[in-house]
């Protein structure tokens, strides 16, 4: 039977892979990663230093990515033939296959669509990862949340009216999935009252890592790998002098 072993590989840095990850990725004689067509793949960037000379490797190279609406008829419809392709490819895979995914592979990660498709047919271990977010508000030297501050996750796909409204009632906030989407994540920050108090961080705890307030970005900068943070102010401790 095939054994799968999902490693959740961090935010980007190697260092911050975990020990079992890491573990994993060296013993492994046969690797998938999932990339964009002609690009060499995050994941398979984040794990390169740890992988065996020899690793079989498999590209799973998406159909699509920005090219259609992703919410349209037709990219739902290739995703979810693409997934269908793989988890057959995999399942009927003689040994084990160690998948690698950036950050946490359960937290909006690729790999959860392969995970129900193949949970029931085969063995499956899903290894945790530090997710990106986490990763860049630590690279901002800030606590994200204090007290009892309400952290709320977002998506830049949202429409404007459903962001605007989230944005108002948390006090912490982490929006990803910016790219293409970041200029209607302004503008609904600047409507919620908040883009005052957005960071922009690009390719977090990665090589070419970009820290800024949103604000001060012009309206054409839209990095594809980067998430915008706006930190708690929630209760504290006094600091006693």
């Amino acid at each position: 039977m095939a054994r799968i072993i999902c490693a959740g590989l961090g935010p980007g840095d190697p260092d911050l892979i975990t020990l079992r990850a890491a573990r994993a990725v060296q013993g492994a004689q046969t690797i998938a990663y999932f990339r964009k067509k002609g690009r060499p793949g995050q994941a398979r960037a984040i794990a390169a230093p740890l992988i065996a000379a020899g690793a079989q490797e498999l590209a799973m190279e998406y159909p699509v990515t920005t090219e259609l609406p992703f919410d349209s008829p037709e990219y739902i419809d290739a995703l979810a033939r693409f997934y269908d392709s793989w988890a057959e490819t995999l399942a009927t895979r003689p040994g084990e296959v160690v998948v690698l995914c950036e950050g946490d592979p359960f937290f909006y990660g690729s790999f959860m669509h392969l995970y129900t498709r193949l949970k029931d047919r085969v063995q499956v271990q899903v290894i945790p990862g530090i997710t990106g977010m986490a990763g860049c508000w630590h690279a901002t030297g800030q606590p994200i949340t204090w007290g009892d501050d309400v952290l709320s996750v977002l998506m830049g796909t949202l429409p404007e009216d459903d962001l605007v409204a989230h944005m108002q009632r948390a006090d912490a906030l982490a929006i990803m999935k910016t790219g293409r989407n970041l200029p209607k994540v302004r503008r609904a920050l600047e409507t919620a009252g908040r883009l005052a108090d957005a960071w922009l961080i690009e390719k977090g705890t990665m090589p070419g890592q970009r820290i800024a307030r949103l604000s001060d970005t012009t309206a054409e900068d839209c990095p594809y790998f980067a998430i915008v943070l706006v930190h708690g102010q929630g209760r504290r401790p006094e600091v006693v002098e």
